[in-house]
């Protein structure tokens, strides 16, 4: 008989024999290497850390010593050893090589310690890791399945692109293999090949499917992952799969309905981890398709309505399936039931289940509102958790709530909440309480009676839009003026230094409409106190004096002072006295204001009633239509000009091409016009000589937005420079320019103005009157440069209200070197004689910045307009 029928090989054994003898001499010649435990023990007995790097890096001396001298008898004690170091964050870069060598090994023990070395210390970065492709090829064809598992796992966790192509046919042979132990490391591995090569999905596609049909959860869970990982990649795999619907669903009720298996049972329930993959693959599937929702409904039904929630088992399956019912297209019912799930994760002693609660609420309140507000109250007593997480969660929904039906209720928790509020809370809740009630508000009483109340409440915390929003309100609410400012002349007097921008909204309404409260009937029902200007003067007194008050609140309070100095019938010396201690302030802001606030009582005594007479009502600007991008902020819109009754024609010149200035230039003509006495304004603008008067209409309209087009009128264009038009009357050429001048020669020359003079910049008039048309005056605008810097990108634009007609030609450059000078003609139609007025802006380049102002110009004399 042939031994080898028995299993026994002589040349096999005899190697085998060889083999140990030759390891049994190496023991005995070469010392034993210290084991991995001792090690460990060694390094924990470390006091400081320079003694662990000590005894580190003598082990690895060791180490690189035994892999020199081809040390194949302790190299896996040794690569044992050195993954442990490398777990502690030294460098083990050099047993890369030996860990190949392991890999190579025919015995399972050194594959083991190989492969995990390779996974630890390679990566697809690295050229080393290719040289083991041969051997992963090798040992997925193995016979033994705890080899195959090795090689599976160490490609999923190291394989490069190159690597996945080259290994994938194996990789998806294994999928089909009749080890249900292989095919679940299989499918994994092809998860991770898939997520690095996405083209090689389609390789993976007939076994894929077929893993449903396992028996094996394992294998299962594997493929369901797979193919969740598929569908989020590609789309067309994304609607292949969309047959696999029932089957999901046929699997999903199982688990529910099955009794106590011990193999797969978490706290009562049926393996909870195969559930949540498989909803949430179903809400892959079930997303913008309302065929494959109607399939899933029952199901997602059952399991929101069977799943234990005692446990933290059944909470994770319901939130899987809460998002489930609010991605799929699902029934109006079945999201009521979803929402009615987190409210009650809301009533949870977990406040991990309260936020993920407040969470998903936050994302679904815009898909059911009138569902989510039924757990209103809820929601608000979150605000009161000692939780700052869920805090600020609860605060967020809490705004998504607000409507017009609960906006009262809402805004007195949320007050209650802002005034116990930690700092960290204030500024975001007392900006969110504003726009609020800015969109919300019942009255106008009522929204000033919230401003006032976040004031109080927010304290320093407060946001600039707060204070800026206020004032507009209280700017625009001329009715309830007289109650506001007396309301906040009680906050004031009660102020404690601590609420800054209630101070400064307080000074600039009462500085505005101090009259009405030392002067106008009482709001005040219950207990009426009348207020004098003694009492007005302290408290400003006590402000201005006072350290704990920041600059711009003083600012604010020196401002409003000076405008009480007209709003008074008396008390102006007290007034004055108070500002001129301001004129040697340390502070240099201070100290500008109460120099230049001071001559208002001096030199300019007449201007002073002119200069600080009450604002007109400020308008939240909004854009003209849906397609202007260039909204306004509140309190952009310019102010009227002073005593216009009707609207103001401007024109405007300009030397940059319309449309890369177009929401610029749209912005800054409104704020110029200044929307006198709330009128339509008649705008016209010069555009590029090149381009047709076609042209030019449309770039109007484009201009004006929504402005009413009925008064729109477009001034005719000089294609000539005007600095060879002459405007002496010692010369008698003919003004030909595309008839806008007339042909007559200029007479009665008229005194030159200063109509601008700032930064080293001067703008001079000259004015002319044409003989035969006596309401028609050209004005020849001069720009000098009074800088050593040249002046760039040199913008002039004018206003003047509608009674006038205004008309501009091109100006000589916008380029003004030093000591040189920029002209340009402006003509202006006088028919009714009426005191002539205009507005002024410039904006130009010097010195690397961007400057812009404007100025308004009253001093034109009575021979230029009688």
């Amino acid at each position: 008989m042939n031994p080898s029928d028995h299993g026994f090989n002589p040349a096999f054994n005899m190697a085998a024999i060889k083999q140990v003898i030759n390891e049994a001499v190496e023991r005995v010649r070469m010392p034993t290497p210290m084991r991995l435990r001792d090690l460990i023990r060694q390094i924990r007995a470390a006091r400081t850390a320079a003694e662990e790097r000590a005894v580190i890096n003598k082990e690895c001396a060791y180490i690189r010593s035994t892999f020199r001298e081809e040390d194949s008898v302790w190299r896996c004690r040794n690569i044992a050893k050195l993954l442990y170091i490398h777990m502690l964050g030294y460098p083990a870069h050099f047993g890369q090589l030996e860990c190949l060598k392991l890999i190579a090994s025919p015995r399972f023990t050194d594959k083991r310690i190989g492969y995990l070395g390779a996974m630890l210390l390679l990566d697809e970065r690295q050229d080393v890791h290719l040289l083991i492709t041969n051997c992963l090829k090798n040992d997925l064809n193995s016979s033994t399945q705890f080899v195959v598992g090795l090689a599976l796992c160490t490609l999923g966790a190291i394989a490069s692109p190159e690597m996945s192509r080259d290994l994938a046919s194996e990789v998806e042979r294994l999928m089909k293999s009749p080890n249900a132990y292989i095919r679940k490391k299989a499918a994994l591995c092809a998860f991770r090949i898939i997520h690095k090569v996405p083209e090689l999905m389609e390789i993976f596609l007939p076994a894929t499917r077929s893993l449903l049909s396992e028996k094996n959860h394992g294998v299962l869970i594997t493929g369901v992952t797979l193919i969740t990982e598929m569908c989020e990649n590609s789309l067309d795999t994304l609607n292949h799969f969309k047959k696999i619907v029932p089957n999901l669903v046929r699997i999903l009720k199982n688990l529910i309905l099955a009794g106590y298996s011990p193999e797969h049972d978490v706290s009562g329930v049926s393996d909870p981890f195969l559930q949540v993959k498989i909803l949430c693959l179903l809400r892959i599937l079930g997303k913008n398709d309302a065929e494959a929702s109607e399939a899933m409904n029952d199901i997602l039904a059952q399991v929101a309505t069977n799943t234990e929630t005692s446990k933290n088992v059944g909470n994770t399956i319901l939130y899987e399936t809460v998002l489930s019912i609010m991605d799929i297209k699902s029934e109006s019912g079945l999201r009521v039931l979803a929402i009615n799930i987190l409210g009650r994760f809301l009533l949870n002693n977990d406040k991990n289940i309260r936020y993920v609660a407040l969470n998903t609420l936050l994302k679904t309140v815009y898909i059911d509102t009138s569902a989510v507000q039924r757990h209103r109250s809820t929601i608000l007593e979150c605000l009161k958790d000692p939780d700052v997480s869920i805090r600020r969660r609860a605060l967020e929904l809490s705004f998504a709530l607000v409507n017009s039906n609960n906006i009262r209720t809402m805004m007195k928790e949320l007050l209650v909440f802002l005034e116990k509020a930690d700092p960290e809370f204030k500024a975001q809740c007392s900006s969110s309480i504003v726009l609020a009630a800015e969109r919300f508000a019942p009255n106008k009483r009522w929204h000033l009676d919230t401003l006032l109340k976040v004031l109080v409440a927010a304290g320093n915390y407060v946001r600039d839009d707060v204070v800026s929003c206020t004032i507009q309100l209280v700017s625009e609410s001329t009715s309830q003026q007289g109650y506001i400012v007396e309301q906040l002349w009680h906050a004031l007097e009660r102020d404690t230094m601590d609420r800054q921008p209630l101070t400064q909204v307080a000074t600039w309404c009462i500085g505005e409409y101090g009259d009405l409260l030392i002067y106008g009937p009482s709001t005040s029902e219950d207990n009426p106190i009348r207020v004098s200007e003694d009492d007005v003067i302290a408290v400003y007194q006590r402000l201005l004096w006072s350290t704990q008050n920041t600059i711009i609140t003083k600012q604010y309070t020196l401002l409003s002072l000076t405008k009480l100095s007209t709003r008074f019938q008396a008390g102006n010396d007290k007034i004055r006295q108070i500002i001129d201690t301001f004129g040697s302030h340390l502070h240099i802001e201070l100290q500008q204001r109460g120099v230049e606030f001071s001559q208002l009582f001096r030199k300019y005594e007449h201007m002073r009633p002119a200069l600080l007479e009450r604002m007109p009502p400020m308008e939240t600007a909004r854009p003209a239509d849906a397609n202007n991008t260039a909204a306004l902020t509140n309190g952009e819109t310019s102010e009227d000009l002073d005593a216009v009754g009707d609207e103001g024609n401007l024109l405007v010149d300009g030397t940059k091409e319309f449309r890369e200035s177009e929401t610029q230039d749209s912005n800054a003509l409104l704020v110029l016009l200044g929307g006198a006495d709330n009128a339509e304004s008649d705008i016209t603008r010069q555009t590029e000589t090149s381009k047709p008067a076609s042209t030019d209409n449309q770039d109007l309209l484009d201009l004006l937005g929504g402005l009413d087009l009925n008064s729109i009128t477009s001034a005719p264009v000089a294609p000539q420079n005007n600095s060879n038009i002459l405007l002496n009357t010692n010369q008698s050429s003919n003004f030909l320019v595309d008839g806008l001048l007339n042909s007559e020669p200029v007479i009665n020359h008229l005194p030159s103005i200063t109509a601008y003079e700032k930064n080293g910049l001067k703008i001079v008039f000259s004015l002319e009157r044409l003989p035969e048309n006596p309401n028609t005056t050209v004005i020849r605008m001069s720009a000098m440069n009074e800088t050593l810097n040249p002046i760039t990108e040199f913008l002039f634009q004018a206003a003047v209200p509608k009674t006038f007609q205004l008309q501009m030609l091109s100006p000589s450059g916008t380029v003004i070197a030093p000591a040189d000078q920029v002209t340009q003609v402006l003509r202006i139609t006088n028919p009714n004689k009426t005191a002539l007025r205009m507005r002024i802006r410039v904006s130009y380049s010097a010195g690397g910045t961007t400057l812009q102002d404007q100025a308004e110009v009253n001093n034109f004399p009575p021979e230029s307009w009688q």
